[in-house]
């Protein structure tokens, strides 16, 4: 198992859906910055996804360009 903790910025506001049997998925997009040589920063976008609703309580506080740190498990894109 992989796991990874991202530290950025929401660069939306959180997404909220249903899947077809009546799960819920909430998206966030997240903006991270790294650093290459001395004046250059490039921008990594980061796909998140929390499925059902156990963060229901906190996701409701955030919102575009909120600070956020996410730690859970990180899957190869299908």
């Amino acid at each position: 198992m992989n796991f990874i903790n991202i530290a950025g910025r929401l660069g939306a506001d959180p997404e909220v859906r249903f899947t077809s049997s009546g799960k819920k998925v909430t998206t966030l997009r997240v903006a991270t910055r790294t650093r290459r040589g001395q004046n250059n920063d490039d921008t990594i976008w980061w796909r998140v996804t929390v499925w059902g609703e156990q963060y229901d309580k906190m996701i409701s506080f955030l919102k575009k360009g909120s600070p956020v740190v996410v730690f859970g498990e990180l899957h190869k894109p299908e």
